[in-house]
Formats: C-alpha cells, sequence, structure tokens
C-alpha cells in the first residue's frame, strides 16, 4: 500500500503553481521540481518565516506543552531500569529492508539495547514502513531517522528524489524552502519516519571543502536562511530537523567519513561563517544537532573532536549558545570516530550516539563506566530525560 502510494500522481502546490509528478523524481522531472518548488527564475526575497510555524523544544518550562513533556519524561525516566536508560541514547542503523535477517536485527535492538531509535539505511519504501510499524510499537516508541538530504530518494531506491542543495537556485525564497520541508515531512509522516538527519548547513567552500553540492552554498547568510527555513518546514510537518555537522564541515579538507576533519580558524572567523547558521537555527528554536567529528583548535585546545568534546558541546553549544535541544553526534561507525568511545561523547554533551560500529561493545561500555564511575548516573539520566522529552513533544510517545 505505502509503495502504491508513492507511485500515484502527486500535485504539489508551490506559490500558487502546481506541479504533479510520478513516482520517483528524476532527469527531466527533477528540473521541473527545481524550477517550481525552488523559484529558479524568480529573484524576489519573500519574508522571514515565522519560528511559530515549529513546535518548540525551547525551555521546558516555556509553555503548556513543554511542561507536560517534562512531567512526561521525568515521571517515566523513573521507571525505567539503568539498562533501558542506557540504550535510550543509542541509535544504530539497519538497512531498509523486511527480510528475517534484518527483522531479527531490529529485534535484538529493541530487546537486548532498548535503543532509542534506528538510522534508516538502503532499501525500499514498503521495507521501511513495515521497520517503522514495529519501531512504533516498542515499549518506548523509536525514533525512525534517515537522511534525506535530497528527500528520501537519498536512501529509499523507489522514492521521489529532489535536487541537491547545491543546485538550489540562490534566488529561491525562504517560503519555497520550507514548502520543501513541508513536503519532505509529508512523505516521511506516511512511512513512520519522524526523524530527518538534516539540512546541512556547513558552508561550502570552492577552494577544496568536501561538502560539495551537500551544502546550500559558500554564502553563511543564505546558508542559514535556507537551512533555518527548510528546517521550519519539517517541524511544521511533525518531523524532527537535525542540523549538520557542527561546528562546521564546510572548510575542513579531510572528509570525516575516512578520517578526523580539522578546522583550520580562528575563533573570530569560526563565528563569523561556519557558527553563522547553527546559531539561527539555535535562536529559531529548532529541535536537533548533529556533532561532527570535527577538530578545532580554537575550539578545543586538546585536539578532541566535536563529538567527543565537552569544550564544544557543552561549554560552547549548550551553555554559550544555549542549544536546548538533542544534539547527535556523527555516525560512530565512520572512519572519523576510529577510537572513539560511546561514553566519551556522553560524557562529553551528546545525547545520542549515531549508527555504533559495535553496539554490543558501546552499550556494555556505557553500562561499565557507569560502574567504574568515570561516568556519572546524572548524566545518563539528563540524556534519557530529554529523549523522552523530545519524543512527547513530537507525538513519538503516544501519551494519554
Amino acid at each position: 500500500m505505502w509503495k502504491n502510494r508513492f507511485s500515484e500522481i502527486r500535485t504539489i502546490k508551490s506559490i500558487g503553481k502546481k506541479f504533479t509528478r510520478r513516482g520517483i523524481v528524476t532527469g527531466s522531472l527533477c528540473t521541473c521540481v527545481f524550477s517550481l518548488l525552488l523559484f529558479c527564475s524568480c529573484g524576489k526575497k519573500d519574508q522571514k518565516i515565522s519560528t511559530t510555524d515549529t513546535i518548540p523544544i525551547g525551555d521546558y518550562h516555556e509553555n503548556d506543552i513543554s511542561q507536560n513533556a517534562a512531567s512526561f519524561a521525568d515521571s517515566l525516566l523513573t521507571t525505567l531500569t539503568l539498562e533501558e536508560r542506557v540504550g535510550q541514547c543509542l541509535m544504530p542503523s539497519i538497512n531498509s529492508v523486511s527480510d528475517s535477517a534484518t527483522l531479527r536485527i531490529l529485534k535484538r535492538y529493541i530487546d537486548d539495547f532498548h535503543v532509542g531509535g534506528v538510522v534508516l539505511m538502503k532499501g525500499n519504501l514498503l521495507s521501511a514502513r513495515q521497520l517503522a510499524q514495529i519501531a512504533e510499537n516498542s515499549k518506548i516508541p523509536l525514533f525512525v531517522a534517515i537522511d534525506a538530504e535530497w528527500g528520501l530518494g537519498m536512501r529509499l531506491e523507489d522514492a521521489p528524489i529532489y535536487p541537491k542543495n547545491g543546485h538550489i537556485s540562490r534566488n529561491s525564497g525562504e517560503t519555497a524552502l520550507f514548502d520543501y520541508g513541508s513536503q519532505i515531512a509529508a512523505e516521511c509522516k506516511e512511512i513512520g519516519i519522524n526523524m530527518v538527519l538534516g539540512p546541512v548547513i556547513d558552508i561550502n567552500f570552492s577552494s577544496g571543502g568536501v561538502m560539495g553540492n551537500r551544502s546550500f552554498g559558500d554564502n553563511p547568510v543564505l546558508v542559514s536562511d535556507f537551512g533555518v527555513a527548510y528546517a521550519k518546514g519539517l517541524e511544521s510537518g511533525g518531523v524532527i530537523s537535525v542540523a549538520k555537522h557542527f561546528p562546521g564541515h564546510g572548510s575542513a579538507m579531510i572528509d570525516s567519513h575516512k578520517s578526523v576533519a580539522n578546522l583550520n580558524k580562528d575563533i573570530a572567523a569560526l563565528d563569523t561563517v561556519e557558527l553563522r547558521p547553527f546559531r539561527d537555527y539555535i535562536n529559531s528554536g529548532l529541535s536537533g544537532i548533529m556533532a561532527g567529528h570535527i577538530r578545532s583548535s580554537a575550539l578545543d585546545p586538546d585536539g578532541k573532536a566535536a563529538s567527543v568534546s565537552m569544550d564544544m558541546l557543552t561549554s560552547l553549544l549548550r551553555e554559550e549558545m544555549n542549544f536546548k535541544g538533542l544534539i547527535l553526534t556523527d555516525a560512530f561507525n565512520m572512519g572519523g570516530a576510529k577510537g572513539f568511545s560511546a561514553w566519551e561523547a556522553l560524557n562529553a554533551g551528546a545525547d545520542i550516539v549515531l549508527c555504533p560500529d559495535d553496539i554490543d561493545k558501546d552499550y556494555k561500555g556505557i553500562l561499565e563506566s557507569l560502574k567504574s564511575g568515570a561516568l556519572d548516573l546524572s548524566i545518563i539520566n539528563e540524556r534519557c530525560r530529554r529523549v523522552l522529552f523530545t519524543k512527547y513533544l513530537f507525538s513519538i510517545y503516544q501519551h494519554n
């Protein structure tokens, strides 16, 4: 049923225009989406998108829903075992296929490790929906996340594909990007995905940076405006956005999929360029930030990568930049995370460790660090509480 729904003719409304497409958007159809949905020829800059269009994570006591979420998180936390609290801080990856072997893997993630979520990798729509249904029916429903930087087709072979960020016209308005995010959210909701690992708000530097067309461009203001508008579109549709890759991957010459990247800039330059989109994202009340496997001697003199750096995650992101939402690490099965421990990331300030390379090892490592005193119980409680809070806020946990 779900596969057929994505094969039906769809109508996308964009600034008074309608565009009908079928199935996977490729070739000339992709060009139509580019020209209509994303304002290829429009030069007029539209008004700012209101922050009231988003679901605020904000302060736990800023409004009624936040107070309800806080009370829910506090109450549920007391019922969880230590093992369940630890598990909520882990989100392993799983292929979007529904064969018996994959279903057993998902069952083990839920039963043995009590995971807080899963990251969907390559596969198809129908299988992704089947996995999401299992995740929804878990004791504590899971975050179901996906990289959808140019639509679900980035990971799911029979899903619509949109232009990569670098191909979106610079003349596109923020309303178009908001509508784009809303459309992606609608497609995610149809199959049970509740978190998008995006937008990419790294600044692309043509002099050798590795982000390429994954970035919206080389202008910090444009990247910020587009990324924030897209994220607001996602969250207006009830899907959590996760901006990446903090503190900025654009000028790094090393791909963190292969090794730790280095950000060789002073604080003034970082503040003006790399950190600008993240600051605007935070000030807009949005919900998730991904910490990259990126070193910056200006931000952490000890040379730790952001994903395991207390200087960057706690001192800078939490305290100085006042971010209240979820902090996720980039995938721990990447070359840039080699030698990193999940408990170190949690201790540094991350709430969730994505894609552990060896979940059994990392899960046991967190428990052992708690037993030895290297990791304090209050930290796990805080991390787990924020996960539960967010699940209530986005109605992932179907509360009464």
